[in-house]
């Protein structure tokens, strides 16, 4: 084989190569642009339009975002579609006062509010927000929380 064309098939490896690799998109678990009041809850179906409670979770193995109105959309359906993704998902909650964006799993919550799916619970980046008194959950305690509630509203055919 001649030397040019030892450079010829070189360089279309390495033309191919770099097509390929820039056609490679990166998966992004960043806060995706809602739609208000036109995306919905990917659990109970309403559409997302509360600014104070709104949820995103994230799957980081390929970006994709679910939206939620309500922090218990979010637990049940991370429970009841078994996602295995579960312990990795971001999850981005808005602060019940600012409507910031915040990391659900480190902020704080209290349970005296009005939320889109009555269960209550809303979301503060600092505890020094939520009132003197009220009890204070943290993430892995709203689960539990969620879940006790959704049992009692089932014995009692709440659905």
């Amino acid at each position: 084989m001649s030397v040019f064309k030892k450079f010829a098939v070189l360089a279309a490896i390495l033309m191919a190569a770099l097509f390929f690799g820039g056609c490679e998109q990166k998966i992004s678990t960043e806060l995706q642009k809602v739609h208000w009041d036109r995306d919905m809850c990917a659990r109970c179906k309403m559409v997302v339009s509360d600014r104070k409670h709104a949820v995103q979770v994230i799957n980081p193995q390929n970006g994709r975002v679910y939206m939620f109105d309500d922090i218990g959309c979010t637990v049940l359906w991370l429970q009841e579609e078994q996602i295995e993704w579960a312990d990795k998902a971001v999850i981005w909650i808005t602060d019940v006062k600012t409507g910031e964006w915040i990391d659900a799993r480190t902020a704080y919550y209290d349970t005296m509010n009005i939320t889109p799916m009555a269960y209550g619970i809303a979301a503060h980046k600092d505890k020094s927000t939520i009132k003197e008194g009220e009890e204070i959950l943290r993430y892995d305690e709203v689960i539990k929380r969620v879940v006790k509630i959704e049992e009692r509203n089932n014995k009692r055919g709440i659905k």
